[in-house]
């Protein structure tokens, strides 16, 4: 069966221009144009919507998705069977904080007693997740299990105030670094007292700090697309500006 723009964003739940904002960055096109100039989607583009939609249900950026479906060796078996496994972690987490927020409204009413450990484990476990989701393959062929383990570990037997204090730190962190990125000089002392930020940030994951693991991380910031989006949401540019000031203060 054949789609114009507007049924098939009807039959997607996306908008229309949603469509022509794909076609115009080459990741999704019409299979033909119509004479009186339509654009008509096949079977072939639908299922690659599908891909795509996935994907963005993963928050992965359109410009990674259209090289991840460009790639030579894509199988779309296979990425169906990732978007599975990914999608079930997704709702383990969910119906983690699900059962969180049900216990703290049982306790409230006075139904149940529930610890501060149990408060948060719910956002703790998902913390683990989301990590393991995002570079825990990466981490692990780098850093191996054992250590990547115990960071897990530390995560999971956060109190509450130290898991506060996470937060605040993180607050603090893009905070400062997007202060300091509008003067642009990493070696400033604005982008320094960053650099001294991330690594206490960073020692909330590991159990030993090291300059190269430091300067290490800070260039995967830069080379994977994930960070990069991350840190480009606080200043376009900064994941650059924060390896390069990482550089001065590891030096």
């Amino acid at each position: 069966m054949e789609y114009t723009v507007n049924k098939l964003a009807r039959l997607a739940g996306i908008s229309a221009r949603t469509l022509r904002y794909y076609d115009e960055l080459g990741l999704l096109s019409p299979a033909r144009i119509s004479s009186n100039g339509y654009r008509i989607y096949g079977q072939k583009e639908i299922d690659r919507l599908q891909q795509i939609l996935f994907y963005r249900e993963l928050d992965v950026p359109l410009g990674k998705i259209r090289d991840i479906l460009a790639a030579e060796d894509f199988d779309s078996l296979s990425a169906l069977e990732g978007h599975l496994a990914a999608l079930l972690s997704k709702r383990k987490r969910l119906d983690l904080l699900i059962a969180n927020v049900e216990k703290t409204i049982r306790a409230k009413k006075g139904e149940i007693m529930v610890s501060d450990r149990e408060k948060f484990e719910g956002f703790l476990k998902k913390l683990v997740d989301d990590n393991e989701r995002q570079l825990g393959k990466e981490a692990r062929e780098k850093y191996g299990d054992e250590s990547v383990d115990r960071s897990n570990a530390r995560i999971l037997n956060m109190t509450k105030e130290r898991y506060a204090e996470l937060e605040a730190l993180t607050s603090e962190l893009n905070e400062t670094l997007k202060a300091a990125f509008k003067k642009r000089d990493p070696a400033s002392e604005l982008a320094q007292k960053a650099c001294e930020l991330h690594k206490r940030w960073l020692c909330f994951y590991w159990g030993h700090y090291s300059k190269e693991a430091h300067m290490g991380i800070a260039q995967m910031y830069v080379d994977d697309p994930r960070f990069t989006a991350y840190y480009d949401k606080i200043a376009v540019g900064c994941a650059a500006f924060l390896r390069d000031a990482v550089a001065i203060y590891c030096r």
